[in-house]
């Protein structure tokens, strides 16, 4: 959780302004901020303190934090004050998905909790695959999984190539906010990387949907690697509600986050 809310603050400055060189990728960049990724993020890490419901913890955090960059779809949810599902493949759903993979100590569980976060408002069956597929990941992670081992357990559950190479992806790869254009390039950046600053960097150097990607791959990497660089953990925090903080503190030691 808290690496996909490290990811989210470093990338949200390269959403708009798209880099495509990892040597280019500044860590708390001026103007770096939080976004609808983080706020999510910690609803669901709240949901699953509080055992409530999904859909009634994104109407609330949404309510007090209107301006944080929602999608086009989730906006529509709100629109109908989430009395109607939306059939979404975007990749909110995956961007927030990784406090599951910290709750669940069994796979199975974990596959239906992660579903149950992505029905309100990601639907649809590519949508609810992103929401498993980064949860499991993290998952995976945490559980002392190697790389190969995480990497052949997604592809054969979701059927992502995750085979190919950020060399191959980055050149042709443009802005893409569904499930299937996105989650599968974060986990690759993951796979990739050779520590979790690694994996943020290789994230944000898709070019891409810089904040949720580096989200997800932060959320795996911070599972893999046993951990985030202290500094960077004490800058995330500044940036953030005191409300958020709260959470986070009360989640890792509920679930003994590292």
């Amino acid at each position: 959780m808290l690496g996909a809310i490290v990811g989210d603050i470093v990338g949200s400055v390269y959403e708009f302004d798209p880099v495509k060189d990892e040597k280019a990728v500044i860590f708390f960049k001026e103007g770096c901020t939080y976004t609808d990724d983080t706020v999510l993020t910690v609803a669901v890490a709240d949901c699953l303190l509080h055992r409530g419901s999904y859909a009634d913890y994104y109407l609330k955090y949404a309510s007090r934090y209107p301006n944080a960059g929602y999608g086009r779809m989730f906006k529509l949810w709100l629109k109908f004050n989430g009395q109607r599902s939306i059939k979404s493949l975007g990749n909110g759903s995956a961007m927030r998905a990784s406090p599951i993979g910290w709750a669940c100590n069994e796979a199975e569980d974990l596959l239906r909790e992660a579903e149950k976060s992505a029905l309100p408002t990601h639907s649809d069956p590519e949508g609810i695959k992103g929401a498993q597929a980064a949860a499991l990941a993290v998952f995976l992670a945490r559980k002392g999984y190697l790389k190969e081992q995480i990497k052949r357990e997604i592809e054969s559950r979701f059927g992502y190539d995750l085979s190919r190479e950020l060399e191959e992806i980055r050149p042709s790869y443009n802005f893409d906010a569904t499930c299937p254009g996105s989650v599968p390039e974060a986990l690759i950046a993951f796979l990739e990387s050779d520590d979790f600053g690694d994996a943020l960097r290789k994230a944000i150097s898709l070019g891409g949907d810089a904040d949720t990607q580096a989200a997800i791959a932060g959320a795996v990497a911070h599972a893999y690697y046993g951990g985030i660089p202290g500094e960077m953990i004490e800058k995330s925090r500044m940036l953030l509600p005191s409300e958020f903080v709260k959470i986070i503190d009360i989640f890792v030691d509920t679930y003994d986050v590292f």
